[in-house]
């Protein structure tokens, strides 16, 4: 099977091809001899109820410094040019992101999406696991100050972080007598009206955040990522350490538990995060870390993910 496919991601010269999941998902594609577009969110439009993306045909190689090969830009129909749509650009979670899912939501199913635009909209990943009571540790999600105050007087060390941030951005750990969380509330204040997370602070995470890859609801292989020393962000593009890791009893549990939901959804390629017995996070924009489980275990996320899109596409509606 041949399949045409669009990627929707930042831009594609500028990935580290050592480490990019989006990049493994692309060779795996071009191994099994599908056809690749790239183009940014900003080259995605809706005139007349029907979907465009200017987009620039697409080579991949192994091969650092001369990984990608762009052709001449085309306009795609999202609808009668493309089987499917990778769509894989980082956050920040903005109006624009939001915009972009209903765009792709016009095509999905007819063109395959993953993740499926309107569940990728209504799980932000950092509410989305609210939805499974037990699984956190406590949480608090709010704009109202006097709620942060009185969460950390009642739970002691505290993380804050964006509530639509990704990749460890605007993480902070806050001491039960710390004084500086007045002047981090209003530097959150500042950048947007989105509300905060208030969270328990895990001393597990000196032991590494576990990030558990699932396909179509399914584990497939955790890698420990270890956060640099006297930090609390594990986050790899933040200097975190990525190392080998098996799964725990705890996590298959935790992925028994939200899995059937991930499935139900239409949420194909997901990546949780693990403190100790803890999930803190439903990741389902643009997961990573796949290459590094490939590079530690030979388990191929990527391979898995385009066997169920291959079966997907080849089961008639």
């Amino acid at each position: 099977m041949s399949l045409r496919v669009a990627v929707q991601m930042d831009p594609v010269l500028g990935i580290n091809i050592d480490t990019d999941t989006t990049f493994l998902m692309m060779m795996e594609a071009k191994i099994r001899g599908h056809k690749l577009w790239f183009y940014t969110p900003d080259k995605l439009s809706l005139e007349d109820g029907r979907v465009f993306a200017r987009a620039q045909p697409l080579e991949v190689f192994a091969e650092k410094g001369a990984h990608a090969k762009l052709g001449e830009t085309v306009l795609l129909d999202m609808k009668d040019d493309v089987d499917v749509v990778l769509m894989r650009q980082d956050p920040p979670f903005d109006m624009a992101y939001i915009t972009a899912t209903h765009f792709l939501e016009k095509v999905h199913p007819h063109t395959l999406v993953v993740n499926n635009p309107a569940e990728v909209r209504n799980a932000p990943e950092k509410l989305f696991v609210t939805d499974f009571p037990g699984v956190q540790p406590p949480t608090l999600i709010t704009s109202d100050h006097e709620a942060i105050y009185d969460f950390r007087a009642r739970h002691g060390d505290i993380v804050l972080k964006p509530l639509y941030g990704g990749g460890g951005s605007g993480v902070a750990r806050l001491l039960a007598d710390d004084p500086n969380l007045d002047a981090l509330l209003e530097l959150h204040a500042m950048i947007g009206r989105e509300q905060v997370i208030a969270q328990k602070f895990v001393p597990a995470v000196s032991k590494g955040d576990k990030r558990v890859l699932l396909v179509d609801g399914e584990p497939v292989g955790a890698i420990n990522r270890v956060p640099a020393a006297g930090q609390v962000r594990s986050n790899l593009r933040v200097g975190g350490r990525a190392e080998a890791v098996e799964l725990t009893a705890r996590d298959k549990e935790l992925c028994a538990i939200i899995g059937p939901e991930l499935k139900k959804r239409g949420l194909l390629f997901v990546g949780i995060d693990v403190i100790g017995d803890y999930l803190t996070e439903i990741n389902v924009t643009s997961p990573t870390g796949a290459q590094q489980l490939k590079r530690f275990s030979g388990i191929d996320a990527a391979a898995v993910l385009w066997d169920r899109i291959e079966t997907i596409r080849s089961t008639p509606a």
